[in-house]
Order: C-alpha cells, then structure tokens, then sequence
C-alpha cells in the first residue's frame, strides 16, 4: 500500500476513501446501467482529523478526454453521494477526489471560540491569512469581493464580530470557488459504467426458426415467408425477434429427426451446424434466400417495431470453409482427424468446436469480430450467444468491448446454462443480459431464494437475466405436466418479475411433447421442419397479448431492482410488488404455482409498500380480467388455474 496518496506525491495523505459504489469487483469489471438515468455514486470519505471536507464525482464519456465534475454530499456516518447523468448509450468512466477545507475548518472552530469567553484574536489573524491566500488564487471579481472582506475583519474592534463577516454567504461562496485541493486525495480505482440502451433493460423475445415460418407441412420456408409472421409476432407485443442460425448447413453427419444419426435425404439438419459450401458464418441458407431478402427482413421488422436477434454460434459444420481454409483454427487428434463436439452421453458429429488456443489466435478472433461487424452492416444490434461458457472469458471481454466502442447499441445475450460463477463473470465481461435458472425454479421458496441472490446482492450491478420460459433445448417438466395453466403461470411469472423475458415459439400452442424422461422437445425442430396452425381457438396468443400489453403500460414492470416479495399464508401463491420509482405506478402480482388444483390465501400487503397510510384501504383493478377489489394490509385471494391462475393488480392512485 502507498502511503502517500494525496496529490502531493511527496506527502502523506488524511483522507481515506473506500467502500464506492457502485463498483464490481473493486472497478475490475463496469457497471450496467441505463442511458437517460442518473448514475448514482456513493462512498466513505473521512479524515484522521476535525478537518471539514469536500469531495466531487469526477466523470467523463469514454471518448473525451477531460472529466466534469459533480458535487457530492454528506448523507451522514462519513457517507457521502454525488450523481451524474448517463446521458449518451455508451461507455463512462468515473472516479472520486476528496480534500480538506481549511476555511471552512477555521470557521467552525472560529463561530464556536467566538461564542466562549476565550480571546479569538489570534484565530481571527489565522482566519485573514487563509483568506488572503484565497485571494491570491481568485478571479479578478472575486480577488475584489474577498479583499474587502478582509479589510471589513482588520478594522474591527471586537474579534467576535467577525462572525458575522467570514459567514457572510457571498464570502463563502467565493471562497468554495476559489479554495485550493491542496491536499486531494483520488480514488484509487477508475471505475467504468456501461450505459446501455432501454432495449438492454426492457424487452420481450420471440425464438423462431425461419424455416418453419410456411404454411406446407414439411417444406423449408425462405425469409420471404417468414416475414408474414412478423405482424403476428409484433401484434402478441413482442420487440425482440431471434432467430435460429440463418447461416449454411454441412451436409456431412447431418442428423436426421430427434437428433438421429441417419438423415433422410430431406433432413434438413440443424442450424447449429454451420457452413457448407455456400457458405460459413456470414453468408445465408440458400433455402431462405439471399443477404438482400435478409436486409429486407430486417427493414420490415423494423416498420413493424421490431429488432432482430441473430445466433451466435461459435461452431462449424465439417463443411464450413474454416475448416479447409484454417484447419489450425480446430482441435486435431492425434490421427489428424478434427475432433467433433461431445458432451457425454450426447455427441455432435456435425459440428466441430473452434480451438482458442490456436497458433494463429489473432487471426481467429479477428474473423470472429468480423463476423460481428459484418451483421451489424446488416442492420442486426442484437447477438444472442450460443454456449458462451465454452469459450475464453478474455475472448468475450475484448469482443464485446471492440464491437461496443465503435457500436453501444449492440445487445450481447449469454446462452449460458451452466455454473453460477461461470454465468456471473461472463456477465461481469459484457454480456449485456443473461439466461438464467428461472426456467428450473418453481415453487415459492425457490423463486424467492434466486430472484433475492439476482436483486439484493452485487449481481444487481452486472447481471441482467432474461427469463425464457421455454428454448428448444429445454421443456422443462411444470410445462410437459402442468398443461396449458402452467403455461399461463409461467408466462406470468417470467414476463413480470424480470423486466426481460421469452418465449420458443409454440409456447402459445401450449407444446409440450417431451421425449420420454428428458427435458427434449419430441420431433425437434432443431431437426426437422414443423408448420404450425398459428390460429388456433385453443391459442395463448391474445394472453400473450395482454401480458406484453401490460408491461408496457405500467413502467414498474420495466425494471427488475424493484421487486419486493410479500407474505402469503399458503406456499403454493407467490405474491410480489413492483413500484416505479417515484411511485405513481405500483404492480401487485399474485400467482397460483400449483397447475391442478385452486388454492387461496391470505396475503399481507404493508402500508409503505402502496404508499398508503396504516389501516387505509385503496383500490386494485386486476389487469387481466378488469375485476376492481378493495384491499387493505390484509386480503383474501383465490386463484383456480382452470380460469386464470394469476392476478396483476394496479394499486389506483388515490386522488
């Protein structure tokens, strides 16, 4: 440790500076906010004297070069805030800087001598010789307003008057203008805040394979096609659109239906395996046409208000181009062959994972951030990363800070199921959000548990989660049991305690068909084409609707920090609140975990938690059906998962 912090590199320190928030990983890692928000800072500064202090947030946009300055204030036990505006979608930096102010010092002492029969005299004398330092420092307006302060205390017969002059507000005003950091003390540590787009905080997903998008059971739809389920999509509220790998598919070890190891001649294969002779990572499936029918695409998503989501999968096919243009970018067995992909029992002949510690690394992760580059040309902001958890952690922190130097409003998603410390770093190195273990959480005490690590620990700080209900990969077993009111529930759940959220298309079908004794989807289609009847009577759609709906027009539900649980006799309802921040808008949301069977409770709802007074009744419209109910601290419910298992109640604003 050195001793010698202060500015004054040959001497020693009196300010300590320590516990800034927010920070991760003492300023290793930025923080994510919000571009429009007010980056709030906070910090324990304090001296080993009496002295009074004075400290400031020093900030600035990563490309300038000079910091701003924003004051910071006591908020007392040695405590001090200051903020500063998150105004541009981009990356900041900030730092703390603390100093003594020896004016302000000698006023206190001064006013409280003063006050005693001791003689101030000499005190006072001390006081000139400060001010008259200052001067010398001042602004030409300044110099002249301190100076005739300074003959006002010398012409004085009776030091105790000069109280009354040194405490004069435009005395000290010019002083704090003026005063000099002799002795600032800096931060240690830079720390970094990544301000992101609304987008990164708020949004709803919609998982497609654009194959499956025509109406002829069995064949391949082309981007054409698929863009007739765009309206569709962006009528059920959705704003996010990803989309299966677009990219070629090898033909070489092509699976067959339910991931078999024989194709028939019209298997389409998977899109995760990537590459063929059309093409590797930035070219297009020539069933689903051409880059420019993707670029068109795009410019119909966006007229309809939706992004495009792209797949990022960090693989290839035997028949990717890589393979015989850089075979040193692949992992080699000792016969020469390419090592395929395993994770025991499953094997994935068709794909074969790239090798980071190649001998030409740089090259390999230069065409990787070129890949990048050349879809965002394309008008995608949006990467949802296949596996990330395989790959180096350093590869991730520079990609995704190259990409989001020259563009912010790119959007990184971990696909990233695995150990909670592995998915908490990746985060830590950019991810901008972060799958998660909600789809395996169902009752109540594991809900609370993992939504208060997500919301009351430091991950609140880096980890974004997107809560989707269903992938391909994953059927988890409350939806292959609990029918389509599990559905419902699920919906709920994941569309309201996190402020982003998704859906595998057919989750509105209620598709539930499981290989027997998996969490596999029967008939996949990450190996075949499936054509569905999207206008069901039977459909989920016009909930779906109402759901999004309803996120967007209550803002507490567009942020994640601010979910409260509340108290219920009866484990099988989970009752939560969601406030907005200056509390015009408060979410109530009540949801029956148990499919089968109705259950009812008590639920206890705290005064503060509305913003009513203690013992004061208000009103509640249930958002789903319309219903109005009085409520208080104390409230009765009962949800029968055959009609609708879930409340989300408005609190109506009193008058």
């Amino acid at each position: 440790m050195n001793p010698l912090k202060s500015s004054q590199k040959n001497r020693l320190g009196h300010i300590v500076i320590e516990a800034v928030t927010p920070t991760v990983d003492c300023a290793r890692y930025p923080v994510k906010r919000v571009m429009g928000e007010s980056c709030t800072v906070e910090a324990d500064i304090f001296g080993d004297g009496p002295a009074a202090l004075a400290a400031v947030v020093k900030w600035r946009p990563a490309l300038d070069e000079s910091f701003a300055e924003a004051p910071m204030k006591s908020i007392g036990d040695d405590r001090w805030r200051g903020e500063f505006p998150l105004a541009e979608n981009g990356r900041y930096f900030f730092a703390i800087e603390a100093w003594t102010r020896p004016f302000t010092s000698w006023l206190e002492y001064f006013t409280k001598k003063a006050a005693t029969d001791l003689d101030p005299a000499s005190d006072l004398a001390e006081g000139i010789a400060l001010l008259d330092k200052i001067r010398l420092r001042a602004s030409a307006e300044d110099r002249k307003l301190i100076a005739e302060h300074i003959a006002l205390l010398r012409a004085l017969n009776d030091p105790r008057q000069a109280v009354a002059v040194v405490s004069a507000p435009e005395l000290t005003a010019a002083v704090d203008r003026n005063e000099e950091r002799a002795d600032a003390v800096n931060y240690d540590h830079t720390s970094a805040i990544v301000a992101d787009r609304f987008r990164a905080q708020f949004s709803a997903w919609y998982e497609i394979f654009p194959r499956s998008q025509g109406k002829q059971p069995g064949r391949h739809a082309s981007l054409r096609e698929a863009e007739a389920r765009l309206r569709d999509i962006g009528d059920m509220g959705f704003d996010v659109v990803y989309l299966s790998p677009i990219h070629p598919i090898g033909t070489t070890f092509r699976k067959g239906p339910n991931n078999s190891l024989v194709a028939a001649p019209d298997s389409p294969g998977s899109p995760w395996a990537i590459g063929s002779s059309a093409g590797g990572h930035t070219a297009i499936e020539p069933k689903l046409g051409t880059l420019d029918d993707f670029d068109h695409f795009v410019a119909v998503a966006e007229r309809l208000g939706l992004e495009i989501a792209l797949d990022l999968a960090i693989q290839c096919s035997p028949d990717h181009p890589w393979v015989t243009e850089h075979p040193e970018w692949f992992k080699h067995r000792p016969d020469g062959t390419i090592k395929y992909a395993e994770n025991p029992p499953k094997q994935y002949q068709d794909i074969y994972p790239i090798n980071f510690d190649s001998p030409d690394q740089k090259g390999l992760i230069e065409e990787l951030h070129h890949v990048v580059a050349f879809w965002r040309r394309h008008g995608v902001k949006i990467f949802r990363v296949d596996n990330p958890h395989t790959k180096p952690v350093a590869f991730w922190e520079w990609l995704i800070s190259t990409v989001q130097e020259e563009h912010p409003e790119v959007i990184f998603l971990a696909e990233a199921f695995t150990r909670p410390k592995m998915m908490r770093v990746l985060a830590k190195a950019g991810f901008t959000q972060s799958y998660t273990y909600f789809t395996w959480r169902n009752t109540k005490d594991e809900l609370t548990e993992y939504l208060t690590e997500l919301t009351r620990t430091p991950m609140i700080d880096y980890f974004r989660p997107n809560f989707f209900a269903n992938t391909p990969d994953i059927l988890p077993p409350i939806l292959q049991e609990g029918g389509r009111p599990a559905f419902k529930s699920r919906l709920v759940l994941a569309a309201t305690l996190s402020a982003s959220y998704g859906i595998y298309s057919g989750y509105e079908l209620c598709e539930n068909e499981a290989i027997v004794g998996t969490e596999e989807y029967a008939h996949s289609e990450k190996y075949e084409i499936k054509v569905r009847e999207w206008n069901r009577t039977d459909s989920l759609r016009e909930f779906v609707a109402r759901i999004n709906s309803i996120r967007r027009g209550n803002p507490a539900l567009q942020q994640f920090a601010n979910l409260h649980f509340l108290a219920t006799d009866n484990d099988q309802i989970l009752l939560y609140a969601k406030s907005s921040a200056d509390r015009s808008n408060v979410i109530l949301v009540a949801v029956n975990l148990d499919p089968h069977h109705p259950h009812h409770c008590t639920a206890f709802v705290p005064a503060d938690v509305v913003g009513s007074a203690p013992g004061q009744s208000y009103v509640v419209t249930d958002l789903l059906t319309g219903a109005r109910y009085d409520w208080g601290e104390s409230n009765y419910i009962r949800l029968d998962p055959q009609i609708e298992p879930a409340h989300i109640l408005l609190v109506e604003p009193r008058p």
